[in-house]
C-alpha cells in the first residue's frame, strides 16, 4: 500500500489591523465616541456641531491623524488629532519634524503671493499678519508693525498682510473688499490705505465707511471710478473668503494672529515681537529652512486645477 504524505498547511496570513477593526464602542477610532470624548474635554455645548474627517496615517508610525472642525454659527475652529492605531490613545498636541523647520505645516499653507506686503525680498524672515480693519486690538498691532519693523530690520524681514474680517465686525469685511481693490490697482497705495482705515478706525461706521473711503482716495494715485466699481460689485469678496479659509487651515480664531516663519502668535508687544524675530534670524543663520526663500506656497492665477 501506498501512503501519500500530507503537505504541510500553510498557517493563514495575519489580518492586518485597520482603523475599522480597531473602532470599537470606547475606541478613539469610533467617530460617535471621539466626538463626545472631545466634546467633554473642550466643555463644548450640545449647539456646537462637531465634524470629524477621515483618519490618515500620521508623520508618526503607529498613529493615525484626523482633522476635527468645531463651528458655531458663523465661527469655526479646526483642531488635529492623532490615535493609536488600536484605537486605545487620543492626542491633542503639535508635531514637529526633528530634520525641517518646526513650523513647516504651517509655512506649506501660508500662501504670499500676490499679497500686501513690505520689507526686505530674500529676508531671512517671514511676518505673516491675519487682521481686521475694525479691531483695536489690530489697531496697535499694526503700528508696532509698521513703526518698527523696517527701522529695526531693514534686510531680515518681510511683512505680508492678511485679511481676517470678524463677523461680529459690521464694517470689517467692507473695508477687507475695498482694501483688495486699492491694493490690485496699486499696490503701494494699499499701505496708505492700511494704515489710514486704523488711524480713522474710530471714525468709520457701517453707514458711512464708503463716503469716508472716496475721501481718503481724493488726490492718491487710483482710478476712483473703477475702485467704486469694484467695491460696489464685491470683485475681491472671494480672495477676501479664501484668507479666511486660509486662516482658519491654520489655527486663526482670533485677531490679530502674526505668524513669524510659521509660529503662531497672538497679540503681541514690541519687545516680545523683536525677540522672536532676533532668536529665528539666529536660527535661520545656520539651519537656512525658512525665510522669503522657503515660506509659504506661491499659487499663480490660473484657469487649470493644480495636477
Amino acid at each position: 500500500m501506498v501512503m501519500w504524505a500530507q503537505a504541510p498547511k500553510k498557517a493563514a496570513p495575519a489580518k492586518k489591523s485597520t482603523p475599522a477593526a480597531a473602532a470599537g464602542e470606547n475606541s478613539g477610532l469610533n467617530k460617535t465616541h471621539l466626538e463626545a470624548y472631545v466634546r467633554h474635554v473642550y466643555g463644548w455645548l450640545p449647539e456646537v456641531k462637531v465634524e470629524i474627517g477621515d483618519f490618515v496615517p500620521s508623520p508618526i508610525p503607529g498613529l493615525l491623524q484626523t482633522t476635527i472642525r468645531a463651528s458655531y454659527q458663523l465661527q469655526s475652529q479646526e483642531k488635529v488629532f492623532y490615535v493609536s492605531s488600536d484605537g486605545k490613545h487620543i492626542i491633542d498636541g503639535a508635531v514637529y519634524p526633528s530634520d525641517d523647520h518646526p513650523f513647516r505645516a504651517n509655512l506649506k499653507k501660508l500662501t504670499t503671493a500676490f499679497q500686501p506686503s513690505f520689507g526686505a525680498p530674500g529676508a531671512p524672515v517671514v511676518l505673516v499678519v491675519f487682521s481686521d480693519f475694525q479691531c483695536p486690538y489690530c489697531r496697535e498691532e499694526a503700528k508696532i508693525v509698521r513703526d518698527n519693523i523696517i527701522k529695526t530690520f531693514p534686510k531680515e524681514v518681510r511683512v505680508y498682510f492678511k485679511d481676517y474680517p470678524l463677523v461680529n465686525h459690521d464694517w470689517a469685511r467692507a473695508a477687507a473688499v475695498a482694501g483688495r481693490c486699492v491694493f490690485r490697482q496699486n499696490p503701494l497705495v494699499f499701505w496708505e490705505y492700511h494704515d489710514w482705515a486704523f488711524d480713522k478706525q474710530g471714525e468709520i461706521t457701517s453707514a458711512n465707511f464708503k463716503e469716508k473711503l472716496n475721501g481718503f482716495l481724493t488726490g492718491k494715485e487710483i482710478d476712483q471710478l473703477q475702485l467704486n466699481r469694484c467695491v460696489d460689485k464685491k470683485e475681491t469678496e472671494e480672495e477676501v473668503a479664501k484668507s479666511i479659509a486660509e486662516g482658519q487651515s491654520v489655527g486663526v480664531t482670533s485677531t490679530p494672529t502674526l505668524f513669524v516663519n510659521g509660529r503662531r502668535l497672538g497679540n503681541t508687544p514690541w519687545p516680545n515681537l523683536k525677540t522672536i524675530i532676533d532668536m529665528e534670524i539666529g536660527y535661520q543663520k545656520t539651519a537656512k529652512n525658512a525665510g522669503e526663500q522657503e515660506c509659504c506656497e506661491v499659487r499663480l492665477p490660473s484657469a487649470v486645477p493644480n495636477p
